[in-house]
Protein backbone atom coordinates (compact mmCIF):
# COMPACT_ATOMS: atom_id res chain seq x y z
CA UNK A 1 0.00 0.00 0.00
CA UNK A 2 1.60 3.53 -1.47
CA UNK A 3 0.89 5.73 1.91
CA UNK A 4 1.24 9.16 1.80
CA UNK A 5 -0.04 12.48 1.55
CA UNK A 6 -2.34 14.31 -1.33
CA UNK A 7 -0.16 14.90 -4.04
CA UNK A 8 2.66 12.55 -3.49
CA UNK A 9 2.05 10.73 -6.94
CA UNK A 10 0.44 7.64 -5.50
CA UNK A 11 -2.47 7.08 -8.18
CA UNK A 12 -0.15 7.94 -11.14
CA UNK A 13 2.44 5.41 -9.89
CA UNK A 14 -0.52 2.88 -9.60
CA UNK A 15 -1.73 3.75 -12.98
CA UNK A 16 1.29 3.18 -14.43
CA UNK A 17 1.76 -0.22 -13.07
CA UNK A 18 -1.75 -1.32 -14.03
CA UNK A 19 -1.47 -0.12 -17.73
CA UNK A 20 1.81 -1.91 -18.29
CA UNK A 21 0.35 -4.89 -17.13
CA UNK A 22 -2.41 -5.19 -19.12
CA UNK A 23 -0.12 -4.35 -22.09
CA UNK A 24 1.46 -7.41 -21.25
CA UNK A 25 -1.66 -9.98 -21.26
CA UNK A 26 -2.79 -9.71 -17.81
CA UNK A 27 -6.40 -9.07 -17.19
CA UNK A 28 -7.18 -10.64 -13.48
CA UNK A 29 -8.29 -7.48 -12.27
CA UNK A 30 -10.67 -6.87 -9.03
CA UNK A 31 -13.65 -4.49 -9.68
CA UNK A 32 -12.78 -1.15 -8.51
CA UNK A 33 -15.96 -1.12 -6.22
CA UNK A 34 -17.21 -4.53 -4.71
CA UNK A 35 -18.70 -6.28 -1.92
CA UNK A 36 -16.60 -10.00 0.08
CA UNK A 37 -19.02 -12.09 -1.99
CA UNK A 38 -18.67 -10.36 -5.20
CA UNK A 39 -14.94 -10.55 -4.91
CA UNK A 40 -14.98 -14.44 -3.86
CA UNK A 41 -17.35 -15.44 -6.94
CA UNK A 42 -14.85 -13.13 -9.19
CA UNK A 43 -11.77 -14.97 -7.95
CA UNK A 44 -13.19 -18.31 -8.30
CA UNK A 45 -13.91 -17.35 -11.84
CA UNK A 46 -10.63 -16.98 -12.91
CA UNK A 47 -9.74 -20.94 -12.83
CA UNK A 48 -10.70 -23.27 -14.90
CA UNK A 49 -14.28 -25.06 -14.37
CA UNK A 50 -14.67 -28.05 -12.79
CA UNK A 51 -17.19 -29.52 -14.94
CA UNK A 52 -16.25 -32.83 -17.24
CA UNK A 53 -19.45 -34.76 -17.48
CA UNK A 54 -22.29 -33.60 -20.69
CA UNK A 55 -24.97 -34.99 -17.46
CA UNK A 56 -23.59 -32.19 -15.33
CA UNK A 57 -23.08 -28.96 -17.57
CA UNK A 58 -26.54 -30.10 -18.45
CA UNK A 59 -27.65 -30.19 -14.57
CA UNK A 60 -25.92 -27.17 -13.43
CA UNK A 61 -28.07 -25.09 -16.60
CA UNK A 62 -31.44 -26.45 -15.43
CA UNK A 63 -30.91 -26.52 -11.75
CA UNK A 64 -27.84 -24.33 -10.83
CA UNK A 65 -24.59 -26.33 -9.73
CA UNK A 66 -24.51 -27.39 -5.56
CA UNK A 67 -21.26 -25.47 -5.69
CA UNK A 68 -18.94 -22.92 -8.19
CA UNK A 69 -16.09 -25.27 -8.13
CA UNK A 70 -13.07 -24.57 -10.50
CA UNK A 71 -9.57 -26.56 -11.64
CA UNK A 72 -6.16 -24.65 -11.27
CA UNK A 73 -5.13 -21.58 -8.80
CA UNK A 74 -7.36 -18.28 -9.05
CA UNK A 75 -5.51 -15.33 -8.93
CA UNK A 76 -6.92 -11.38 -8.91
CA UNK A 77 -5.03 -8.10 -8.71
CA UNK A 78 -6.42 -5.39 -6.31
CA UNK A 79 -5.56 -2.24 -8.23
CA UNK A 80 -7.07 0.37 -6.06
CA UNK A 81 -5.29 3.82 -6.05
CA UNK A 82 -8.00 4.94 -3.62
CA UNK A 83 -8.32 1.46 -1.53
CA UNK A 84 -11.33 3.11 0.32
CA UNK A 85 -13.24 3.18 -2.38
CA UNK A 86 -12.89 -0.51 -3.08
CA UNK A 87 -12.93 -2.05 0.42
CA UNK A 88 -15.02 0.66 2.26
CA UNK A 89 -14.70 2.18 5.58
CA UNK A 90 -14.06 -0.25 8.57
CA UNK A 91 -15.35 -3.30 6.61
CA UNK A 92 -13.86 -5.98 8.98
CA UNK A 93 -15.55 -8.91 7.73
CA UNK A 94 -13.66 -7.93 3.87
CA UNK A 95 -10.37 -7.06 5.66
CA UNK A 96 -10.58 -10.21 8.02
CA UNK A 97 -10.97 -12.40 4.09
CA UNK A 98 -8.47 -10.42 2.76
CA UNK A 99 -5.97 -11.32 5.32
CA UNK A 100 -7.41 -14.85 5.55
CA UNK A 101 -6.31 -15.46 1.57
CA UNK A 102 -2.59 -14.43 1.92
CA UNK A 103 -1.32 -17.00 3.21
CA UNK A 104 -3.87 -19.87 2.84
CA UNK A 105 -2.96 -22.97 1.03
CA UNK A 106 -5.05 -25.03 -0.70
CA UNK A 107 -9.08 -24.36 -1.17
CA UNK A 108 -10.91 -22.05 0.30
CA UNK A 109 -14.96 -22.68 0.58
CA UNK A 110 -17.47 -20.06 1.28
CA UNK A 111 -21.04 -21.15 1.79
CA UNK A 112 -23.11 -17.98 2.34
CA UNK A 113 -23.30 -16.54 -0.87
CA UNK A 114 -26.63 -17.24 -2.02
CA UNK A 115 -27.64 -20.23 -2.33
CA UNK A 116 -24.43 -21.74 -3.36
CA UNK A 117 -21.15 -22.36 -2.12
CA UNK A 118 -17.79 -20.80 -3.78
CA UNK A 119 -14.78 -23.22 -4.37
CA UNK A 120 -11.64 -20.84 -4.87
CA UNK A 121 -8.76 -23.62 -5.84
CA UNK A 122 -5.49 -22.45 -4.48
CA UNK A 123 -6.02 -18.08 -4.18
CA UNK A 124 -4.01 -15.79 -4.88
CA UNK A 125 -4.41 -12.33 -4.56
CA UNK A 126 -2.25 -9.44 -4.86
CA UNK A 127 -2.71 -5.82 -3.65
CA UNK A 128 -1.79 -2.72 -5.24
CA UNK A 129 -3.05 0.82 -3.63
CA UNK A 130 -3.13 3.84 -2.33
CA UNK A 131 -3.93 5.68 0.60
CA UNK A 132 -3.35 8.60 3.35
CA UNK A 133 -3.12 8.42 6.89
CA UNK A 134 -6.33 9.98 7.16
CA UNK A 135 -7.86 7.15 5.17
CA UNK A 136 -6.38 4.48 6.21
CA UNK A 137 -7.34 5.56 9.70
CA UNK A 138 -11.01 5.16 8.35
CA UNK A 139 -10.87 2.14 6.33
CA UNK A 140 -8.73 0.17 9.68
CA UNK A 141 -10.77 0.44 12.62
CA UNK A 142 -8.19 1.13 15.57
CA UNK A 143 -9.42 -2.17 16.74
CA UNK A 144 -7.65 -3.76 13.63
CA UNK A 145 -4.07 -3.13 14.78
CA UNK A 146 -3.99 -7.09 15.82
CA UNK A 147 -5.76 -8.42 13.25
CA UNK A 148 -4.45 -10.20 10.33
CA UNK A 149 -4.50 -7.61 7.29
CA UNK A 150 -2.88 -5.34 9.30
CA UNK A 151 0.47 -7.42 9.57
CA UNK A 152 0.26 -8.28 5.75
CA UNK A 153 0.52 -4.94 4.35
CA UNK A 154 3.82 -3.20 3.35
CA UNK A 155 3.18 0.58 3.83
CA UNK A 156 5.57 2.18 0.82
CA UNK A 157 5.71 5.78 2.23
CA UNK A 158 6.07 9.02 -0.01
CA UNK A 159 6.86 12.59 0.87
CA UNK A 160 6.03 15.64 -1.14
CA UNK A 161 8.28 17.01 -3.08
CA UNK A 162 9.54 20.61 -4.58
CA UNK A 163 10.12 19.33 -7.79
CA UNK A 164 6.68 20.70 -10.04
CA UNK A 165 5.90 19.16 -13.63
CA UNK A 166 3.15 21.29 -15.45
CA UNK A 167 3.54 19.02 -18.19
CA UNK A 168 4.95 15.27 -17.65
CA UNK A 169 6.52 13.77 -20.94
CA UNK A 170 5.24 10.25 -21.01
CA UNK A 171 7.59 7.61 -21.15
CA UNK A 172 9.20 6.48 -24.72
CA UNK A 173 7.45 3.59 -26.77
CA UNK A 174 11.25 1.89 -26.30
CA UNK A 175 11.15 1.86 -22.79
CA UNK A 176 7.31 0.51 -22.75
CA UNK A 177 7.74 -2.10 -25.17
CA UNK A 178 10.70 -2.85 -23.23
CA UNK A 179 8.99 -3.48 -20.15
CA UNK A 180 6.33 -5.26 -21.72
CA UNK A 181 8.84 -7.46 -23.29
CA UNK A 182 10.24 -8.34 -19.71
CA UNK A 183 6.70 -8.66 -18.06
CA UNK A 184 5.89 -11.36 -20.61
CA UNK A 185 9.28 -13.27 -20.64
CA UNK A 186 8.95 -13.45 -16.67
CA UNK A 187 5.27 -14.56 -17.42
CA UNK A 188 6.39 -17.38 -19.55
CA UNK A 189 9.86 -18.66 -17.95
CA UNK A 190 9.15 -18.37 -14.12
CA UNK A 191 6.58 -21.25 -14.04
CA UNK A 192 6.48 -24.08 -11.31
CA UNK A 193 8.11 -24.09 -7.62
CA UNK A 194 10.51 -21.99 -6.98
CA UNK A 195 14.21 -23.29 -5.66
CA UNK A 196 16.12 -21.87 -3.22
CA UNK A 197 20.51 -22.48 -3.51
CA UNK A 198 22.06 -24.00 -0.55
CA UNK A 199 23.87 -20.21 -0.34
CA UNK A 200 20.76 -18.31 0.10
CA UNK A 201 19.41 -20.65 2.03
CA UNK A 202 22.01 -19.65 4.66
CA UNK A 203 21.62 -16.17 3.88
CA UNK A 204 17.41 -16.71 4.69
CA UNK A 205 18.31 -18.38 8.17
CA UNK A 206 20.42 -15.57 9.33
CA UNK A 207 17.98 -12.48 8.37
CA UNK A 208 15.32 -14.65 10.05
CA UNK A 209 17.51 -15.07 13.40
CA UNK A 210 19.07 -11.93 13.19
CA UNK A 211 16.73 -9.46 12.42
CA UNK A 212 15.43 -7.10 15.38
CA UNK A 213 11.71 -6.23 15.90
CA UNK A 214 10.25 -2.51 14.92
CA UNK A 215 10.38 -0.62 17.76
CA UNK A 216 6.96 0.86 16.96
CA UNK A 217 4.75 -1.42 19.09
CA UNK A 218 1.65 -1.19 16.37
CA UNK A 219 4.02 -3.77 13.85
CA UNK A 220 4.42 -5.97 16.91
CA UNK A 221 2.01 -9.04 14.69
CA UNK A 222 4.24 -7.44 11.46
CA UNK A 223 7.26 -8.95 13.07
CA UNK A 224 5.47 -12.26 13.10
CA UNK A 225 5.22 -12.32 9.75
CA UNK A 226 8.54 -10.52 8.44
CA UNK A 227 9.91 -13.63 7.19
CA UNK A 228 7.41 -14.30 5.07
CA UNK A 229 6.96 -11.44 3.91
CA UNK A 230 11.01 -11.61 3.15
CA UNK A 231 10.39 -14.70 1.23
CA UNK A 232 7.53 -13.25 -1.02
CA UNK A 233 9.75 -10.65 -2.12
CA UNK A 234 12.40 -12.83 -2.83
CA UNK A 235 10.40 -14.64 -5.37
CA UNK A 236 9.53 -11.21 -6.87
CA UNK A 237 12.72 -10.40 -7.11
CA UNK A 238 14.42 -13.87 -8.96
CA UNK A 239 11.28 -13.49 -11.21
CA UNK A 240 12.69 -9.71 -12.34
CA UNK A 241 15.97 -11.64 -13.08
CA UNK A 242 13.16 -14.52 -15.03
CA UNK A 243 14.88 -17.26 -12.80
CA UNK A 244 13.19 -20.02 -11.09
CA UNK A 245 16.15 -20.14 -8.53
CA UNK A 246 16.56 -17.76 -5.26
CA UNK A 247 20.16 -16.89 -5.20
CA UNK A 248 22.14 -15.27 -2.55
CA UNK A 249 22.05 -11.52 -4.53
CA UNK A 250 18.20 -11.97 -4.66
CA UNK A 251 18.30 -12.03 -1.05
CA UNK A 252 20.33 -9.36 -0.39
CA UNK A 253 18.30 -7.16 -2.80
CA UNK A 254 15.00 -8.37 -1.16
CA UNK A 255 16.31 -7.70 2.10
CA UNK A 256 17.51 -4.28 1.41
CA UNK A 257 14.04 -3.19 0.12
CA UNK A 258 12.09 -4.49 2.70
CA UNK A 259 14.55 -2.83 5.33
CA UNK A 260 14.36 0.32 3.75
CA UNK A 261 10.40 0.25 3.70
CA UNK A 262 10.50 -0.86 7.19
CA UNK A 263 12.18 2.10 8.50
CA UNK A 264 9.71 4.56 7.08
CA UNK A 265 6.36 2.25 8.09
CA UNK A 266 5.69 4.11 11.11
CA UNK A 267 5.87 7.62 9.10
CA UNK A 268 3.70 5.99 6.60
CA UNK A 269 0.71 5.06 9.15
CA UNK A 270 1.39 8.76 10.87
CA UNK A 271 -0.47 8.54 14.53
CA UNK A 272 -2.94 6.26 13.65
CA UNK A 273 -4.13 4.77 16.69
CA UNK A 274 -6.20 4.80 19.58
CA UNK A 275 -4.99 7.79 21.50
CA UNK A 276 -7.41 10.54 21.53
CA UNK A 277 -7.05 13.55 18.91
CA UNK A 278 -4.36 11.50 16.77
CA UNK A 279 -5.89 12.98 13.62
CA UNK A 280 -4.78 16.30 15.16
CA UNK A 281 -1.17 14.86 16.04
CA UNK A 282 -0.43 13.31 12.70
CA UNK A 283 -1.49 16.54 11.02
CA UNK A 284 1.40 18.37 13.47
CA UNK A 285 3.39 15.34 12.35
CA UNK A 286 3.45 16.28 8.45
CA UNK A 287 3.88 19.94 9.21
CA UNK A 288 6.94 19.26 10.96
CA UNK A 289 8.08 16.39 8.59
CA UNK A 290 7.75 19.06 5.70
CA UNK A 291 9.41 22.11 7.32
CA UNK A 292 12.52 23.40 6.28
CA UNK A 293 12.79 25.92 9.55
CA UNK A 294 11.50 24.91 12.87
CA UNK A 295 7.56 25.90 13.19
CA UNK A 296 6.66 27.44 16.64
CA UNK A 297 3.29 26.80 18.00
CA UNK A 298 1.74 30.14 16.54
CA UNK A 299 2.81 28.62 12.92
CA UNK A 300 1.14 25.38 13.80
CA UNK A 301 -1.90 26.56 15.72
CA UNK A 302 -2.65 28.42 11.60
CA UNK A 303 -3.23 24.67 10.63
CA UNK A 304 -5.23 23.16 13.31
CA UNK A 305 -7.07 25.81 14.78
CA UNK A 306 -10.02 24.34 13.34
CA UNK A 307 -9.52 20.89 14.65
CA UNK A 308 -9.04 22.12 18.28
CA UNK A 309 -10.67 24.62 21.02
CA UNK A 310 -7.92 25.88 22.39
CA UNK A 311 -4.14 27.07 21.42
CA UNK A 312 -3.79 24.95 25.05
CA UNK A 313 -5.02 22.33 23.60
CA UNK A 314 -1.97 22.02 21.14
CA UNK A 315 0.70 21.96 23.64
CA UNK A 316 0.24 18.41 25.44
CA UNK A 317 0.13 17.75 21.61
CA UNK A 318 3.77 18.63 21.32
CA UNK A 319 4.60 17.38 24.70
CA UNK A 320 3.90 13.66 23.87
CA UNK A 321 5.67 14.23 20.26
CA UNK A 322 9.04 16.12 22.19
CA UNK A 323 9.05 12.67 24.88
CA UNK A 324 7.92 10.26 22.47
CA UNK A 325 11.17 11.38 20.71
CA UNK A 326 9.38 12.34 17.28
CA UNK A 327 9.90 15.97 17.18
CA UNK A 328 13.04 18.31 18.96
CA UNK A 329 12.90 21.93 20.18
CA UNK A 330 14.94 24.19 17.46
CA UNK A 331 15.74 27.95 18.56
CA UNK A 332 11.92 29.28 19.24
CA UNK A 333 10.35 26.26 17.45
CA UNK A 334 10.30 22.99 16.72
CA UNK A 335 11.13 20.12 13.84
CA UNK A 336 10.83 16.60 12.94
CA UNK A 337 13.52 14.01 14.62
CA UNK A 338 15.19 12.74 11.36
CA UNK A 339 17.39 9.61 11.47
CA UNK A 340 20.14 8.08 8.65
CA UNK A 341 20.19 4.48 8.04
CA UNK A 342 24.15 4.63 8.17
CA UNK A 343 26.74 1.77 7.23
CA UNK A 344 26.91 1.08 11.40
CA UNK A 345 23.56 -0.85 11.00
CA UNK A 346 25.03 -2.77 7.74
CA UNK A 347 26.07 -6.46 7.64
CA UNK A 348 26.04 -8.60 4.42
CA UNK A 349 22.46 -8.77 4.24
CA UNK A 350 21.78 -5.42 3.35
CA UNK A 351 23.49 -3.53 0.11
CA UNK A 352 23.41 0.42 0.79
CA UNK A 353 24.93 1.01 -2.73
CA UNK A 354 21.17 0.02 -3.59
CA UNK A 355 19.74 3.22 -1.58
CA UNK A 356 20.50 6.76 -2.16
CA UNK A 357 21.34 9.12 0.16
CA UNK A 358 18.26 10.52 0.62
CA UNK A 359 16.79 6.96 1.05
CA UNK A 360 18.90 6.68 3.92
CA UNK A 361 17.45 9.84 5.78
CA UNK A 362 14.03 9.16 7.12
CA UNK A 363 11.65 10.37 9.77
CA UNK A 364 11.15 8.61 13.04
Amino acid sequence: MLMGAAGTRKSTAIKVASKLLQKSGYDNFAASKTSKEQFLADLAKTGTPEVTDADEILDANLWGSEAESCTGSCELLINADEFNDFVGNGNIEFLSLLGNLWDISGDYKHSKLTSKSVFVRDPSVSILAGNTATGFSLAFPKESIGQGIFSRLLLIHGDQTNRKIAFPQPPSDEATAALIKCLMQIRSICNGEATISPAAKSLLERCYLEWQPLNDIRFESYSNRRFTHLLKLCLIVTASYKMCEILPHHVVLANTILVHAEHSMSRALGEFGSASKSDVTNKVMQLLSQATKPLTFKDMWKHVSQDLNQLSDLRPIIENLTYGDKIIKAGNGFLAKRALITEANSNDLINFNLLTESERSYVL
